[in-house]
């Protein structure tokens, strides 16, 4: 017998992590301590970038966009799970649920747009030094980031307009600890072949073609610095764009490790908990990844912090 459907819901069920009553607390703790770090780290990245007028240049501008990406990103996720602990819930509207998983995928699609627009920075300030204040004009740097916000809004859109003609069963209960689209795609009753193309076709063109300029971008700067005799101009050279590619590998290989794996195994419990590393911690570490070898930034913090005294 097939399962009933209903397509006049009201409400999903975020399963989380555990339910286990004991391992609760901690879980509340530990989210919202990677939360207030995560909010607290990138809002001084984005503070030292405005106040400092040494840092008002392209990167620091992508820069601080990133983070106020990130803080979005475990702001649409995050809260929801901690109010579901604190409250002993599970419950989330079915309008809550769309919201959530639309402003998900929007801004995870900003961060790697915003990722690729950096690596062009980069490529260009390498590549081309002499031609950089003139090519990575403000003109220029609003309208990427605005071009990124813009196509993150519409593929976001066209997959939560997606999850709308979906019919699901009864069994509306998400293994997950926020709406993930994948896990709600699963909750359907009718034929999601069109939905799934929909979403790998998205997927594929904003995802693969983000990570295809960057490789590009990467691939022209490391020519360019083999080409640099001195060793100290190849450290210097390098050393400018270190920071963002390891922000750069931390996201993408957290993000493709879930999908992959999640891909191989099917398993959603593991696939919600490996989840925590690109939704929750690669936002967290992104502000100490960029400061902790970053002197202007640390200046910029120390005259921040010493202006408020």
């Amino acid at each position: 017998m097939e399962p009933e459907n209903d397509t006049r819901i009201s409400e999903f069920l975020l399963l989380g992590f555990s339910e286990d009553p004991e391992l609760q607390p901690l879980l509340f703790e530990l989210f919202l301590s990677m939360y207030l770090i995560t909010v607290l780290g990138n809002l001084l990245i984005i503070l030292a970038t405005v106040s400092d007028s040494h840092l008002h240049s392209p990167m620091y501008f992508f820069l601080s966009n990133l983070s106020f990406s990130d803080i979005c990103l475990v702001s649409t996720t995050v809260p929801k799970m901690l109010v579901n602990v604190q409250t002993h819930s599970k419950v989330i509207s079915y309008a809550g649920c769309i919201t959530q998983m639309y402003f998900f995928v929007l801004f995870v699609g900003l961060d790697s747009f915003l990722l690729t627009v950096m690596a062009y920075d980069r490529f260009v300030a390498i590549c081309h030094p002499l031609h950089y204040a003139v090519t990575m004009n403000p003109r220029l740097c609003g309208l990427l980031v605005l071009v990124s916000w813009i196509m993150s809004a519409l593929s976001s859109l066209l997959e939560s307009l997606v999850v709308l003609w979906v019919c699901f069963c009864l069994d509306l209960e998400i293994p997950h600890f926020f709406c993930e689209l994948n896990e709600i795609i699963h909750l359907a009753c009718s034929d999601t072949f069109l939905i799934d193309m929909v979403m790998y076709f998205s997927a594929l063109l904003l995802g693969g073609g983000s990570l295809a300029g960057i490789l590009y971008s990467y691939s022209k700067i490391v020519s360019s610095i083999r080409a640099i005799s001195s060793a100290q101009g190849k450290y210097k050279a390098f050393s400018t764009c270190a920071s963002h590619l390891a922000v750069v590998s931390l996201f993408y290989c957290t993000s493709l490790g879930v999908y992959l794996s999640s891909a191989a195994t099917h398993n959603s419990h593991s696939s919600a908990t490996a989840s925590v590393m690109y939704t929750v911690v690669t936002p967290m570490l992104n502000p100490f990844i960029y400061s902790l070898r970053n002197k202007d930034i640390k200046r910029a913090l120390k005259q921040f912090f010493r202006g408020k005294q």
